[in-house]
């Protein structure tokens, strides 16, 4: 999980909307919501306190250089204050203080000392409801970004008491901090919450909040649920890697035909890139009898240089195009995958397949590398194509040699007996037509 977008600038500073108000000398009665609401809630504050007319031309300077984006010039501003005036501060002034600095050094992006002055914001005595809360949730997101999560969670725990309206943003933000520490069943309550506010408005929910959903759910082993998120995932984000994530989980929970619909989809948005997702693909297509294509991804992906051309993937390449009905493809392909074995078993394929398309010769010479390199899985069979393309060259005296070899093995031994039979009789049908 990447840093939550709590972290980005403008969120930290719409915290912080409450102390540019105390300019005007009196906070105004608004507290913070959740930034998604593109909203202030109003919220009647029980406790208001006044700058003194001092204490406001002090903040104006500071206020000088902030808006100039001046951050090295507004903190010596205020450390000038701290040093000189704040004594004579009362409590409710200091808190304000404490917290332009926090804001000044967020902007330097000197967290550990943002997150110092805003803890001392919080021990002040005089504080309004709107400072209060405002800078208890910007503490919480501070305290995220560095990863203490367990402070994070107390101080959002805290806001929500006192919050009275809570937007999805800080169900999501406390998701988060449960992950981050394992605490998926605490995670997936509050992820759950943040997305249903948003989808009860007729909203999509934002896409991090669906990736951790996801997240949390893969991390508990709901499958059911996890495709779900996925499915949404891909409705309103279709990404490739969403899209991935699905067909992994429909293999998962034995859903094949849409495991491989989904990474067909990956595919075509040219997301497959390695050897393993495209043979992967090759195999999805092959096991639901669409050879045609897997013969295709795999080609593309040799001759893209994503596929090695190994003995296997060239042997799986020549049986998606025999199985489509692709002949000569699928010949040269066996050729290529026989040359690069170390054993025979393809040599001793290959010399049926030649058979089989009447290449006589070819079987021959491609039966006798089979038995040269040995490692031959069914030495029977490979006995009766050779005894078969040797009666065909009228060859019938090693044809029934081959014949008889095959014989010896119980599984070919019933066909290979009539073959004997039958060479026997065309070999004496053709020496009677020669005398």
């Amino acid at each position: 999980m990447g840093k939550w977008a709590t972290t980005d600038r403008s969120r930290i500073r719409a915290s912080i909307a409450a102390i540019l108000a105390l300019l005007i000398c009196v906070l105004s009665p608004v507290a913070h919501v959740a930034a998604e609401e593109k909203q202030k809630t109003q919220y009647r504050t029980k406790k208001t306190y006044a700058l003194s007319e001092r204490v406001f031309r002090d903040f104006a300077r500071v206020q000088e250089k902030t808006e100039a984006s001046d951050w090295p010039g507004a903190l010596s501003i205020l450390k000038g204050l701290e040093k000189s005036r704040s004594s004579t501060y009362s409590s409710f002034e200091k808190a304000s203080l404490w917290n332009y600095f926090g804001w000044v050094y967020y902007s330097l992006e000197d967290y550990h000392a943002a997150i110092a002055y805003y803890e001392k914001v919080l021990a002040e005595e005089q504080l309004s409801d709107a400072l209060q809360l405002g800078t208890l949730y910007t503490l919480a997101q501070l305290k995220f970004v560095q990863e203490d999560y367990k402070g994070a969670i107390a101080l959002l725990k805290e806001w929500m008491t006192l919050q009275p309206v809570v937007g999805a943003d800080p169900y999501a933000l406390l998701a988060q901090s449960y992950y981050q520490l394992n605490e998926m069943k605490q995670a997936l309550v509050n992820i759950n919450k943040a997305i249903t506010l948003y989808e009860e408005k007729g909203k999509i929910p934002r896409e991090n909040w669906l990736v951790l959903q996801r997240a949390v759910y893969f991390e508990l082993d709901d499958s059911k649920n996890t495709l779900k998120v996925l499915e949404k995932l891909v409705k309103h984000y279709p990404k490739a890697i969403y899209w991935k994530q699905l067909s992994g989980m429909f293999g998962q929970v034995g859903r094949e035909k849409e495991q491989l619909h989904s990474l067909e989809v990956a595919y075509m948005m040219g997301a497959l890139n390695t050897e393993k997702e495209l043979l992967n693909l090759a195999y999805l297509f092959l096991g639901q009898d669409a050879p045609y294509l897997a013969a295709k991804v795999i080609d593309r992906g040799i001759k893209a240089g994503q596929i090695e051309e190994t003995s296997e993937n060239l042997e799986t390449l020549a049986m998606a195009w025999s199985m489509s009905r692709e002949a000569k493809k699928a010949l040269p392909q066996m050729e290529k995958a026989a040359s690069k074995s170390d054993k025979g078993d393809l040599y001793a394929r290959l010399a049926g397949i030649y058979l089989e398309n009447d290449k006589i010769s070819e079987a021959l010479v491609a039966g006798e590398k089979a038995f040269a390199k040995g490692g031959i899985k069914r030495v029977d069979q490979l006995h009766i194509v050779m005894g078969i393309s040797l009666m065909k060259n009228k060859q019938y005296v090693p044809a029934i040699e081959h014949f008889s070899k095959a014989a010896t093995d119980e599984r070919s031994k019933r066909f290979a007996d009539q073959w004997i039979a039958y060479v026997k009789a065309e070999k004496e049908r053709q020496e009677k037509l020669n005398i």
